[in-house]
């Protein structure tokens, strides 16, 4: 989660120092270690997976109920906005109508994104030298989302799982899957990885440990407006598709898209980009400040804990 800390060897430095008529292969040998110093100093604590895991699951599963819960009227009218054919009104009531339901699936979705994101984050990390970090978070990123997607995209319509089962079966839970892992997949994989990478950076420039309102600016500005906007014509799409059900409107995602630039105009792609751009500002800063925050609660938790066990041992 944090930059990368170079850990020299000292006794290859006094080497550097004693050694004059070797110096320049030393000083090679020395940027050596130091490229894949965070390997090496990752090693000296072990890497337990299963409660790195265990913490992702809380601390995501957390971060996702409070941001849906706050922002879940904001999501509902995007929604509203983007199933609209042609003109049509929007209804502003109810905007919290089946927030149980979609709690239901952000709650496991956001666990599992989290929970599967962060072992393979600091696997990869410890596999890749430090200028290659934002590969690993990129790839942990996608990974996460794919797993995440399982239960998110069936779950994005509560309220006609009941109905979409009994009458297209399971596989009419995932209508638009291809075009919600084309919109989310990169989307997930960009977001966390500028996340990740503006916070090295940040801590680089600070030299201290970040608190959670500036954890929360970077969590916004890393699901930024732009972001957010070029992936609303695919937020669109996916949808269009989830929506249509049995009848079939449209053969995929880009007869969905040929057929709603000819009936309703290129502009139709772009519904819901007000609502949706505020959404992932706001959400981007809720979710990263409360999962920064929940991921340090469990940490000192664990310090207590394992403090206490060795004085137990002690006595």
């Amino acid at each position: 989660m944090g930059p990368f800390m170079l850990a020299v060897n000292t006794k290859s430095s006094l080497t550097v120092s004693s050694d004059a008529s070797n110096g320049k292969t030393q000083d090679r040998r020395l940027e050596t270690k130091r490229f894949f110093a965070s390997v090496s100093m990752e090693e000296e604590k072990p890497f337990d997976f299963l409660r790195t895991l265990f913490d992702g699951f809380i601390a995501g599963g957390t971060a996702g109920v409070v941001v849906e819960t706050a922002l879940y009227p904001i999501d509902t009218i995007k929604t509203r906005l983007q199933s609209a054919r042609g003109g049509g009104k929007i209804m502003l009531d109810g905007l919290y109508s089946g927030l149980a339901g979609n709690l239901a699936g952000v709650l496991p979705a956001s666990a599992i994104f989290v929970g599967v994101y962060e072992p393979t984050k600091q696997k990869l990390l410890k596999l890749f030298p430090e200028n290659l970090s934002a590969v690993a978070h990129l790839t942990a990123g996608a990974l996460g989302g794919f797993a995440a997607s399982l239960v998110r995209v069936p779950t994005e319509a509560p309220d006609a799982v009941r109905l979409i089962v009994s009458k297209e079966g399971f596989k009419g839970l995932y209508a638009g899957y291809g075009s919600f892992l084309l919109r989310d997949l990169p989307f997930d994989a960009i977001q966390f990885c500028l996340y990740e990478q503006l916070r090295i950076g940040y801590k680089l420039a600070a030299k201290r440990e970040l608190n959670d309102p500036e954890n929360a600016i970077i969590g916004a500005f890393a699901g930024s407006a732009l972001t957010g906007a070029i992936t609303t014509p695919l937020d669109v799409i996916k949808t269009r598709l989830m929506v249509q059900g049995s009848a079939n409107q449209y053969k995929g995602i880009f007869d969905c898209a040929r057929t709603i630039v000819r009936e309703e105009g290129a502009s139709a792609l772009l519904k819901g980009i007000g609502p949706r751009v505020l959404w992932i500002g706001i959400g981007g800063s809720i979710f990263f400040g409360v999962l920064e925050s929940t991921k340090r609660v469990l940490a000192q938790r664990h310090t207590v804990h394992h403090q206490h066990s060795d004085s137990s041992k002690k006595d």
